[in-house]
């Protein structure tokens, strides 16, 4: 699994023209699943995000996590962050999971953030044609990759 996290002030996504969830402070998470994912991808990527310290405390510093900062969550799926752009000009997406794998996954991962938050999440909708809006603060963004575990 392969992410983009966007500490944010705030952000929505629309579908069709309809808002389909807005946050105020907290996280916009762009998830890519592959083939290649298991539960352990889903458990640590989950854990590491939710304790990812990126949220200011009193001092301006950035040491608390999305659980300390009572911030929300955003969840949105992006099967492009797996682009290989290696030959020519189109990029590939062979490295990204076919729906009938990605979807379940994509769906247990919004299970395990909820769980780990201890309240729901937010999200798109599993390919639909999104429209992502942000406020970025900071900016803060974060790559994160369950295969790499920088």
């Amino acid at each position: 699994m392969r992410t983009v996290i966007q500490r944010v002030a705030s952000a929505s996504v629309a579908i069709g023209g309809q808002t389909r969830a807005v946050i105020g402070r907290g996280l916009l998470i762009l998830l890519a699943v592959e083939a290649a994912d298991t539960n352990d991808d889903i458990e640590w990527l989950s854990g590491k995000i939710i304790r990812l310290r990126i949220f200011n405390d009193a001092n301006s510093v950035m040491n608390c996590s999305i659980l300390e900062s009572g911030g929300d969550i955003l969840l949105i799926s992006q099967f492009t962050l797996f682009a290989s752009t290696k030959k020519g000009n189109r990029p590939s997406y062979s490295r990204s999971a076919r729906p009938e794998f990605a979807i379940p996954r994509y769906e247990q991962f919004i299970a395990r953030l909820a769980q780990d938050l201890g309240r729901p999440i937010q999200t798109g909708e599993f390919g639909a044609d999104m429209q992502v809006s942000l406020i970025n603060d900071g900016p803060v963004t974060i790559v994160m990759d369950s295969k790499v575990r920088e």
